[in-house]
Order: C-alpha cells, then sequence, then structure tokens
C-alpha cells in the first residue's frame, strides 16, 4: 500500500513567503495533500489563501505557538502516514519528495529524513539551518555536514549520498507520524530553535534512525521568522540547547557539560562585547536565568532511559575556532560514534 504524505506549513505572518513559494510546492507536490497551519497571523495570510489556493487545507490555531507548539497542535489534528514539515521559506524542485519516502520506507526504523538543503541567495553553497545533515559535539553544539558555525562549503556533490545523522533540519523535515507521536512531539517550552534537535535526540533513544537523503534537494532562504543578528533568536538558541542538554544527557556526564558550556557561553559573550553587541550579550545571560528557572520542572520530566550520547566525541569550538577545521571533511572520522551509552 502507497504510504500517505501530508506537507504542512506552518505559517506566521509570512503570505509573502507562501505568495512566493507554494506555487513550485503545489506544481512539485502532486498527489499529496498539503497544509498551511496559521499561528495567529495578522498578514491576513489565511484569506489570501482562500481567496487564491481554495484546495490548501489549512488550520486555524488561536496563538502564535512558535515552531514547536504551532506543529503540536497541527499534527494532531492531521491524519497521515508521513508529515513534511516544510518552511515557508523554501523553493522545492521536482522529485523532492519520492527518493526520501522511498529511503525511509526500505527500513522501519527510520523515524526521520532530511533533503539537501541549499542557499536560495546562493544555490552552490548550503544552507545554514541543516546543510546536508545535523550532529552535535560532546558539549551540545551543533553542525552538519556542509556548514560548521558560519562557514558554508560549496556544493560539489561531495554529499549526494545517504547517511545517518544525529539531526535532521526543521526546515524541511520527514517523518513517519507515528514516531512522531511516540515520542511525544516536539516539547513545547521550546518554542522555537533546536526542538527538532531535541525530537531527533529522543527518536535516537527510542532506537531509531535519523537520516539524510542526498537526492533531494530543496532552497532554503532561512531568517524568515527571526533573522540570526535577532537577540531573540539568540535568546532561544542558548536556553533551548541548555534545556536540551538537561533532558537528555545521562546524569553522570550532565553535570560536567553544564560547567563547560557556562565556560564556554561566557567566552562567546565576550566575543559578543568585542563586537559591541550588547543585545546579545544580555540574551545570553537572559537565556542562562530562564534555563536556572527551568530546572525544577525539568528535573520532574526527567526519564531514565538508555542515551545515546551526542556523536562527535571532540569539541567542535575548539576544532573550529582554534585548530580552523572549517570543512566536515576535515573532522576525524573516529571520533564520531552512534554507540549508546
Amino acid at each position: 500500500m502507497t504510504p500517505t504524505v501530508a506537507i504542512v506549513i506552518l505559517n506566521y505572518n509570512g503570505r509573502h513567503y507562501l505568495e512566493k513559494f507554494l506555487p513550485g510546492v503545489l506544481l512539485h507536490s502532486s498527489g499529496h495533500e498539503i497544509w498551511v497551519a496559521d499561528n495567529a497571523s495578522s498578514d491576513e495570510s489565511l484569506q489570501w489563501l482562500s481567496n487564491h489556493y481554495p484546495t490548501v487545507r489549512t488550520l486555524q490555531i488561536s496563538e502564535n505557538r512558535g515552531y514547536a507548539g504551532g506543529y503540536n497542535e497541527a499534527l494532531r489534528q492531521i491524519n497521515s502516514d508521513y508529515y513534511i514539515l516544510l518552511n515557508s521559506d523554501i523553493e522545492v524542485t521536482h522529485g523532492w519528495i519520492e527518493p526520501i519516502i522511498s529511503f525511509m520506507e526500505s527500513d522501519e526504523k527510520i523515524a526521520a529524513c532530511q533533503p539537501k538543503i541549499l542557499s536560495y541567495d546562493l544555490p552552490t553553497h548550503f544552507e545554514y539551518a541543516g546543510a546536508a545533515g545535523g550532529y552535535m559535539d560532546y558539549l551540545g553544539y551543533p553542525f552538519c555536514r556542509g556548514r560548521i558555525f558560519d562557514t558554508r562549503e560549496e556544493d560539489t556533490g561531495q554529499y549526494d549520498d545517504t547517511a545517518d545523522v544525529f539531526w535532521a533540519t526543521g526546515a524541511c523535515l520527514f517523518v513517519k507520524s507515528n514516531a512522531f507521536h511516540e515520542a511525544g512531539g516536539f516539547d513545547d517550552r521550546f518554542f522555537a530553535h533546536m526542538e527538532e534537535i531535541d525530537l531527533c535526540w529522543r527518536l535516537l533513544n527510542l532506537g531509531y534512525r535519523i537520516t539524510y537523503c542526498g537526492s533531494s534537494v530543496v532552497y532554503h532562504v532561512g531568517g524568515g521568522t527571526l533573522h540570526k543578528s535577532n537577540p531573540k533568536k539568540t535568546f532561544l538558541n542558548y536556553r533551548n540547547n541548555l534545556v536540551m542538554l538537561f533532558k537528555n544527557l545521562p546524569k553522570g556526564r550532565l553535570l560536567k557539560t553544564l560547567f563547560f558550556r557556562m565556560v564556554l557561553d561566557s567566552f562567546s559573550s565576550a566575543r559578543f562585547i568585542a563586537a559591541g553587541a550588547w543585545p546579545d550579550v544580555f540574551a545570553i545571560v537572559k537565556a542562562h536565568f530562564a534555563f536556572y528557572a527551568m530546572v525544577p520542572s525539568l528535573m520532574k520530566g526527567k526519564k531514565r532511559t538508555t542515551y545515546r550520547t551526542p556523536l562527535y566525541y571532540r569539541s567542535i569550538v575548539w576544532e573550529y575556532f582554534v585548530l580552523g577545521k572549517h570543512r566536515f571533511s576535515q573532522l576525524k572520522k573516529h571520533k564520531f560514534s552512534t554507540t549508546p551509552k
């Protein structure tokens, strides 16, 4: 039986992106349900959809619940074997769905997958959010094949493969619905940023695989809702990273990791000070205090389970900023592991 696929676009004041990219989604996604879940937009997105694309199914969310809460509410109401969580600022290409669904159907343990993510503004290079599949170092810093910190590689076919990764990007996330709901969906507390990494980590802990399929390609604008220079983005990234580590690290590693993160976040603050970016400094401080305030509730929700530790057993901060390793191919392959610990 052919699996059902629902493409779900979460929208928040993104009418201009819907106008630009939704026609391509409709053109290249024939035979699949397309939904737009609206996070209480004020730009008349739903009215525009009703007037121009009445066949697109819509869901109205009563308030802006962010990426995590918005998708959780929407996906509870959509019945399909597969969800494709698609950012509104993505240009899809011909045949972008079939290779991934075929690959995921080959193994029931594949819970999630992402395509190759290239930059819409610089299509010869990988895009920041996801690139060719995500990893994380042992201190919780995420990076990707094709993108480490602010260095993005040119796409020369080096990642035209399939691979197991640690996390798949939420910008274009293919996920089996049963696995998504088994893991409990996204953590609403994240609101936005890193919620997909947290979900993938929990799926790994459940014994699933997270994958990448390079034969599917999309182009991502990036920063459509929050630009990387926005201090709110800084706050969410730093707070949510700490929350994710607290939730998913085994107790034996948690305190040591959090200590090192405090030290490294201090160095990060110093870099922002040197650049005169004081709003980002305050955002980091605010993020830490917000995390400390969440610890009691996080303690109650922390479960005993078999943990899979982050995949790269070196500091990507040290490798990148001190050793000058800016390409994924420069990292030591034997330092990657998926061994449960």
